[in-house]
């Protein structure tokens, strides 16, 4: 009942565009639910609560049948960045790991490192501070993080990077650093990554200012920002997708519909398809938050307000 009640009032949180702008984005470290898919696309992980701790199954998509469990002293979840009805992530490219997230404390944050053959503890560390899971390297090297360093205003924070191979939360932050000047908050909505799974692109949306699209190098360990050409009721941006289409950051409507594309060599961004203003998405924009939130209302163990801390300037258009 009280993970209902949880679940519930997180969507009372977000329902106003004013209560996200003041707050920021939960984060969340899930139980239940999809899970992750792993790389054969026949099973998922899922994070169980068994009462005393909690277990990492590996859950096979047709028929349910566990084929493969772990058992972990305390409360873990898989993470998942983004409100949209996305999969979760954690998993390195080559299929062979899956990180997964402690829950409910502000500080130490706790991550481990699962094999996914046979659910071995490969690594287990602990972290002074507030942090998030926000991507891996493509070889599995590198863990790209969010910190928030504030307690008092969570919105804020910064881009870190561990190194999973040393066992060293490397120094400085992953900024936008051809921005220097600018402040960038947000609450993050929809993401997708390159085909070699090097580039992460989330999209967030920014109440009182432009929304924009962190473009997150993992192997460089470099980011860019790109500003939205967007003014209204940032409520219809939870309708928003984005995909790699023609070798280009496709920004659309969940229906299909082209918005904006994005050259991802200089970052420059072009209207695919002019149009009638889409009111039908702004009214639709509050249920579908409704929806969403009401589907993690059950499975989300730990909301961390997400926000961003680091240069921002709207691209040209």
């Amino acid at each position: 009942m009280h993970r209902l009640v949880a679940g519930l009032a997180v969507f009372a949180f977000l329902a106003s565009g004013s209560a996200a702008a003041a707050d920021g984005q939960p984060g969340y470290a899930a139980q239940g639910g999809l899970g992750v898919l792993a790389r054969d696309g026949q099973t998922r992980f899922v994070a169980v609560t068994t009462g005393t701790g909690t277990a990492i199954e590996r859950v096979r998509v047709h028929g349910g049948a566990v084929v493969g469990w772990t058992a972990l002293d305390g409360s873990w979840g898989i993470p998942t960045v983004t409100i949209s009805p996305q999969r979760a992530e954690g998993l390195t490219r080559d299929g062979k790991r899956l990180i997964v997230v402690a829950t409910g404390a502000w500080s130490p944050t706790e991550f481990a490192l699962l094999g996914t053959r046979d659910f071995r503890v490969f690594d287990r560390f602990s972290l002074e501070g507030n942090f998030a899971y926000d991507a891996l390297s493509p070889d599995g090297s590198i863990l790209y993080l969010i910190q928030h360093i504030s307690a008092t205003n969570v919105n804020r924070y910064v881009v870190r990077a561990y190194d999973l191979e040393h066992g060293q939360l490397l120094p400085g932050r992953i900024a936008d650093k051809t921005q220097r000047s600018w402040v960038m908050e947000g609450s993050p909505l929809t993401r997708t990554t390159s085909a070699d799974g090097r580039w992460v692109y989330t999209m967030y949306s920014r109440p009182g200012g432009y929304p924009f699209i962190h473009a997150l190098d993992t192997v460089q360990g470099v980011a860019h920002c790109i500003g939205l050409p967007w003014t209204a009721d940032q409520a219809a941006l939870t309708n928003i997708r984005l995909g790699i289409r023609d070798g280009k950051l496709a920004v659309h409507w969940k229906n299909g519909r082209a918005w904006l594309a994005v050259n991802t060599t200089n970052w420059r961004i072009t209207h695919v398809k002019s149009g009638a203003f889409p009111w039908a998405w702004v009214f639709a924009g509050t249920g579908s938050v409704l929806l969403v939130l009401l589907a993690f209302g059950g499975a989300v163990l730990r909301a961390r307000h997400r926000g961003a801390e680091g240069p921002f300037l709207p691209a040209p258009v």
